[in-house]
């Protein structure tokens, strides 16, 4: 019999309590204080922290909860203007069309040119934040956004409006990808639901109060007003950036604190074990890290015109930035990759389809909504959205330490895809209420309401769970893997806002939604395909996958 908690060397990966130790299985929860690995403090103080923590006092894993909040809180608030800066305009098409000349068709082209520019911002910027530091590339972001913003003000066509996404949505890339990886450089592996689903809330807030809010601004001031208010609230945000926020890159341990163990070569099969009550051979572990986890001596803590520096070198990824830049199209060969990716791309349509179909369907009879009004739709997806942040967090937290420790303390990333099974049903029944009740004329509170409630709930517990399934499926290449998947997400959201007007309209809106709500259930019911084979994906990708962390971590 295996000696409890200790991993034994059996084909090419270790077994620990029985369950083999693939990439992405890890022991979260130390039942019996074997491990000898640090442990939360406080409540469930059995529950290893992953990853382990340096003994630099500039490691943002040691910085203080306050520390951490600041800075957590602080990408938040920025996410929401982000997200508000490229959604709102949806309930103000009308006069948009109006005052720019312009038709529906020209304003579709204008929402697809910022998901193209979000989708080539993850590419450019995800590298360049690896080679200088995340802090940069957020202001930089935020500087984008005011020069979008101030143009905006300006605009008398729509060629102009056109500028305008593209520059709004190439600097709100980050926050599709590099917010998320930011939250892991700050938390562990048993705080990422929480906060990823905070950061999905974020977004979501900003695209559904974002509209409500342009829609009373427009009725009282006028459209422009909506770019005079972002730009003073980005001015803020800029600022604050500049003499507040710290860069958070740190070069640690590429991979969770599981050892890694040389594969079994095909050679002898001799297990060691002689004698009447042989004991089992442990396998020697090969540490893969890439800096020393404890000193000797004590390390300084940076200074803070050091922690404010423009650039950050220090634990800059050491390969170059172009390699850095297609390195994430090799995981097109990683199935949970490609199928987080797929499926956040297909949350992201119906955040598209709210956006592209409000105006239209509630600016005419029988509802007749005046511009503030059909703003005021996206508060019921705002709510749905809380509860989904709650159902995708904190519960989707809570629900793997319990799956953990009835699994002898042993994590798999894919028992967080069960709590999928209510967004599934609920987003599917949401986007049939909302198609079906605004084409057949019943009560907004059918379509606006509880329709659009739970399309926000499947949005944000479903984004935040399956994110978080790519994150501790592939820790060690984090960053790239969330490039890939934000890039497929965008460019998903990038044909749909393309195709879904000329779809309504040579179908019909009923057809359509049908068919939606159908592809919805679909897509989101293959999380079963990933509980069941998702191991058995991580088992034959795991040649690769530690092959490219060491890879990524080595010189050029």
């Amino acid at each position: 019999m295996d000696t409890p908690g200790e991993p034994v060397l059996q084909d090419a990966f270790a077994v620990r309590e029985g369950i083999e130790m693939v990439p992405g299985t890890v022991h979260l929860v130390d039942m019996q204080g074997t491990s000898g690995l640090k442990h939360r403090i406080g409540s469930n103080a059995d529950v290893v922290l992953i990853p382990q923590p340096t003994s630099d006092p500039d490691d943002p894993l040691n910085w203080s909860p306050l520390r951490k909040g600041y800075h957590f809180w602080l990408l938040i608030i920025w996410g929401i203007l982000m997200s508000a800066s490229v959604n709102w305009s949806g309930p103000v098409w009308v006069p948009l069309q109006y005052d720019l000349n312009t038709t529906v068709d020209a304003l579709n082209i204008s929402a697809a040119l910022c998901f193209a520019f979000l989708a080539i911002g993850c590419i450019l910027l995800q590298p360049t934040a690896m080679k200088i530091g995340r802090r940069p590339v957020y202001i930089l972001g935020t500087f984008l956004n005011v020069v979008g913003c101030l143009m905006g003000g300006f605009q008398r066509s729509v060629e102009v409006y056109y500028v305008v996404n593209i520059l709004t949505g190439f600097g709100a890339a980050p926050v599709d990808s590099l917010v998320q990886i930011s939250t892991t450089d700050l938390f562990f592996a048993h705080e990422r639901g929480t906060r990823l689903s905070l950061i999905a809330l974020a977004l979501g807030t900003g695209s559904y109060m974002g509209p409500v809010a342009a829609g009373y601004i427009t009725e009282a001031q006028g459209w422009r007003f909506c770019f005079w208010y972002l730009i003073i609230f980005f001015g803020i945000i800029l600022v604050l950036q500049i003499f507040t926020l710290e860069e958070s890159i740190y070069m640690r341990p590429l991979a969770d604190p599981e050892p890694h163990y040389e594969p079994n070569k095909g050679g002898s099969k001799d297990n060691g074990l002689t004698g009447d009550n042989p004991s089992p051979l442990i396998a020697q572990p090969i540490r893969r890290d890439t800096v020393t986890t404890d000193s000797t001596f004590p390390i300084p803590a940076q200074t803070y015109w050091q922690k404010m520096a423009p650039i950050h070198t220090q634990n800059a990824n050491p390969k170059k930035w172009w390699w850095l830049a297609i390195f994430p199209f090799r995981l097109l060969t990683f199935p949970a990759i490609m199928w987080v990716g797929i499926m956040v791309g297909i949350q992201i349509m119906w955040l598209s389809l709210l956006s592209v179909t409000q105006s239209e369907l509630f600016s005419v009879p029988p509802y007749s909504f005046g511009i503030a009004v059909v703003g005021d739709t996206n508060i019921a997806a705002f709510v749905g959205g809380i509860f989904g942040m709650c159902w995708g967090g904190p519960l989707s937290d809570w629900y793997i330490l319990r799956r953990s420790r009835q699994n002898k303390g042993i994590m798999e990333p894919e028992f967080r895809l069960w709590l999928l099974i209510v967004p599934t049903i609920l987003n599917s029944a949401g986007l049939l209420m909302y198609g079906l009740g605004a084409y057949n004329g019943s009560s907004w509170v059918i379509s606006a309401g509880v329709g659009t409630a739970f399309i926000g709930f499947g949005i944000g517990s479903g984004g935040a769970i399956c994110l978080t399934y790519a994150i501790d499926a592939y820790p060690g290449i984090a960053a790239e893997s969330m490039v890939l998947i934000l890039f497929i997400r965008n460019v998903i959201g990038f044909a749909f806002t393309f195709a879904i007007q000329p779809w309504i309209d040579g179908l019909g809106g009923q057809v359509t939604t049908i068919m939606l709500a159908v592809l919805c259930l679909v897509s989101m019911t293959s999380f079963l395909i990933m509980v069941r084979w998702g191991k058995n994906f991580r088992r034959r990708t795991a040649k690769k996958y530690l092959h490219y962390t060491e890879q990524r971590a080595r010189r050029a």
